[in-house]
């Protein structure tokens, strides 16, 4: 479906939930960490490729465990793996949720931008004409001052047109 305008609310009873569902996947998962981007550089990085090799690997342990030394465990292994398997499908689901919030966040924000864009026009053209007017189109020109005339006229949409 094509993007066209987006009309919706998030009720504060709704957001509560939405954070409570976010800290519940928290709560879930006490054991997930954060790396520093010196530690993400050192670790051994496992991709798609990757899984068949790692899969093998866990087999012939499974199948042969005579020939890697008693000290190696098979159980920690196989339990790592599982969990590199279980995680890799939570990650999947969460950056499809991501990436839709992200992309309606970005036309929301476009939409909420585009009307702004137009009340300042409107308080401008008003400004010459209706006194008190000057100091609300000063205070929203703020935003434009470090940009010089640069700023992009909105398209105009369905919603910001209607009289």
């Amino acid at each position: 479906m094509p993007y066209e305008n987006i009309s919706a609310t998030i009720s504060p009873e709704t957001l509560q939930e939405i954070k409570a569902a976010i800290a519940s996947l928290h709560a879930n998962m006490p054991f997930l960490i954060s790396l520093t981007p010196d530690e993400r550089r050192k670790r051994v990085k496992m991709g798609d490729k990757s899984l068949a090799f790692v899969n093998n690997s866990l087999s012939v342990t499974q199948n042969n465990a005579e020939v890697v030394p008693a000290s190696f465990n098979i159980a920690e292994f196989n339990r790592d793996h599982q969990l590199t398997i279980a995680l890799a499908e939570v990650l999947n689901l969460l950056e499809q949720l991501t990436e839709k919030v992200d992309d309606t966040l970005m036309a929301v924000g476009s939409e909420s931008m585009a009307s702004s864009l137009l009340v300042y026009d409107y308080v401008k053209t008003a400004a010459k004409h209706a006194p008190g007017l000057k100091s609300v189109a000063d205070q929203l020109g703020e935003r434009f001052k470090a940009m010089g005339k640069r700023h992009v006229k909105p398209e105009p949409s369905s919603a910001q047109t209607t009289p």
